[in-house]
């Protein structure tokens, strides 16, 4: 298999914050590269050493660096999508600078190659029983006559390769009632919600933090022939946009969040707050490690788990609002 190096350089306090929110989209390994680390080295090594290389003593002025391997396969594909998207959310909450530039570079790939990275890795194939999901530019039998989701995530999280995508779908399938209403929060390229629409959902509204994610699900919307009048899509965040939180307000049926473990916690009020009662949350983007730590925070805002849809380290969870 080959990889993808990535480096991401940040500060020495954001260290550790990064690190974490590595581990909450699926990279558990890291090389980091520290200059205070570096430092105390030279200050406490024990023993006489005659020499250190030039390039060695230059660590101790070094950026502080994350390093990362992404696999060059459909789920890595996924994975360095999800990357971008939460290095620009950190980006975007970090007005006292903690985090340092927090600057993306790829060893093989230039970033405005991301757009279009995925495209070699997608290909159609079946979700559940019922959905096929294609990208636009490929043709495909459909002997079983499922219902085809066209999506063209751009650079957008959202194929539905990733198994968190995948997780939601399956538990979204066997949740969603004809007529249902759907707010789909981290919308990405609008997967989940379009999925809705086509399986009978009756109206959504998807949001995301990135406006690039907010055009694709709406494009991806009319790709497939959704009424824009069912379908509106915001861009920003909600927990920090009372405004926002406001424009949304109203009673769903069914609300999809694939974000990640830290971003669900801090949400369930919302959750509380948007869907009806006896109404079903579906939460995705958990490693499983983590997974009843995000129930328990979420059942603790008035849900009961009721189903645990787990693949490979990854879990989606579908809840019921008491």
């Amino acid at each position: 298999m080959e990889w993808t190096e990535v480096n991401i350089y940040t500060s020495i306090e954001g260290i550790d914050i990064l690190c974490a929110k590595l581990m909450d989209i699926g990279i558990k390994g890291f090389e980091i590269q520290d200059s205070e680390s570096f430092k105390e080295f030279l200050e406490n090594k024990e023993g006489k050493w005659d020499y250190i290389d030039e390039d060695l003593l230059g660590l101790s002025n070094c950026e502080s660096c994350v390093t990362v391997y992404i696999p060059q396969n459909a789920q890595g594909s996924e994975m360095l999508t999800a990357l971008k998207s939460m290095i620009a959310d950190m980006k975007s909450n970090d007005s006292e600078n903690i985090y340092g530039r927090l600057a993306v570079e790829c060893s093989g790939i230039r970033e405005e190659d991301w757009a279009n990275n995925w495209k070699q890795y997608f290909k159609p194939f079946t979700v559940g029983k019922k959905l096929m999901i294609k990208p636009s530019w490929e043709s495909c039998e459909n002997p079983e006559n499922r219902i085809i989701l066209e999506i063209d995530p751009a650079s957008s999280f959202g194929t539905g390769q990733h198994h968190t995508t995948r997780l939601c779908l399956e538990l979204l399938e066997k949740s969603l009632v004809k007529g249902d209403k759907i707010l789909d929060i981290g919308c990405g390229s609008g997967i989940l919600s379009i999925g809705a629409m086509l399986l009978g959902a009756e109206s959504a509204v998807a949001v995301d933090i990135e406006e690039n994610a907010v055009n694709t699900a709406v494009e991806n919307a009319g790709k497939n022939h959704i009424n824009p009048e069912k379908y509106r899509a915001y861009c920003g965040n909600i927990i920090s946009d009372s405004a926002l939180a406001e424009k949304i307000n109203g009673t769903y049926d069914i609300i999809t969040a694939n974000i990640v473990a830290d971003v669900l916690i801090a949400m369930k009020d919302f959750f509380a707050r948007y869907l009806r009662k006896n109404g079903t949350l579906i939460i995705s983007g958990i490693i499983e490690e983590r997974m009843h730590e995000v129930t328990d925070a979420v059942e603790s805002a008035g849900f009961t788990a009721e189903e645990y849809n787990i693949k490979e380290g990854w879990s989606a969870v579908r809840l019921i609002k008491k």
